[in-house]
Order: C-alpha cells, then sequence, then structure tokens
C-alpha cells in the first residue's frame, strides 16, 4: 500500500505542475482575437488578416508598402501569446503611370486647325510649337463650339486673342 502511495505521490508531483502550466496557456482563439483588434484598429492594416495555431500567428492580405507590412509584423509579435510571426502578406502593385500626354505635330495640327477654323471667316490661326494662337473676330455663341473642336485636337496651348462680337 506505501508503494502506491509514493508512486500516486511521485505522479502528482510531476503531472500537476504540468497540467498546472498548459492550463495557463493562451488559448489560439484568444491571442487571434487580440491579432484581429489590432489589425482593425490601424487603417493602414485594414484588408489583412491573420489566423493562430500554437501561438504562431500568421497574417495574410495586401499591405501598400514595405514599411506597413513591417510594421504588421512588429506589432502583432508584441501581443501577449504570440510566439511567432509568419507575415505573408503581400505588397500592392504601384498605380500605372498616367498616359502620356500627345502632342500634335505643327504640320498636321495646322492641316486640322484650318478644317476646324474654315466655317468662321473672321478667325485667322497660326501654328508654332504645338501652340495654337488666335486672332481676329468671332461671334460670342460660335466661340465655345471653336474652342471644343480645337482643344479636341490635343495642342500643347491655345492663345486666344480673338475678338468678340
Amino acid at each position: 500500500m506505501k508503494k502506491h502511495g509514493s508512486f500516486l505521490a511521485i505522479v502528482l508531483v510531476f503531472l500537476f505542475p504540468a497540467f498546472l502550466v498548459t492550463s495557463c496557456k493562451e488559448k489560439d482563439s484568444d491571442i487571434q482575437a487580440s491579432v484581429q483588434s489590432a489589425l482593425k484598429d490601424n487603417p493602414d492594416m485594414a484588408g489583412l488578416s491573420a489566423s493562430v495555431q500554437d501561438g504562431v500567428a500568421t497574417l495574410t492580405g495586401e499591405c501598400k508598402d514595405e514599411s506597413i507590412k513591417s510594421s504588421v509584423e512588429t506589432i502583432v509579435g508584441k501581443i501577449k501569446g504570440v510566439k511567432q510571426v509568419v507575415n505573408n502578406c503581400t505588397i500592392a502593385a504601384p498605380p500605372p503611370a498616367p498616359a502620356p500626354v500627345v502632342i500634335s505635330a505643327d504640320d498636321a495640327l495646322t492641316k486640322a486647325v484650318a478644317d476646324a477654323t474654315k466655317d468662321y471667316p473672321g478667325v485667322k490661326t497660326a501654328v508654332k510649337d504645338g501652340v495654337i494662337t488666335l486672332t481676329g473676330d468671332i461671334k460670342k455663341a460660335d466661340l465655345k463650339k471653336l474652342m471644343m473642336t480645337l482643344n479636341s485636337l490635343k495642342p500643347k496651348k491655345i492663345d486666344n486673342q480673338l475678338v468678340i462680337k
């Protein structure tokens, strides 16, 4: 009987502390809730998500730049219960460059301007280095239509010196 009692005492001495250590361990669901809360609280981290398994937080989603990717890893690593951070976040591609402004060559532009102004006998034009210079006179009602037509030719600039009658 004494052997059983000492065996039981030895088992309790070794197993009881192990039980206490494992029961005090943070639950993955609690850690994940803390991580998600930290991500939600930071607008730069919107759209990121995390899963936690055995204290390892795995981050996914798209960051707008490398500094945010690094920052989220640091923030999550400081959360109680997180043992390791696996950062699987990607960096967003930069926006495409704006399309270049197409400037018509002077010869083609001169011809197009002549066609556009043929119905306005009081308007005289000159084209140099992509700039259209308008002189002469025009009716107020015709000015808007002429300017829209000339702008569609994509000159660098329109120098309007017209006199409105």
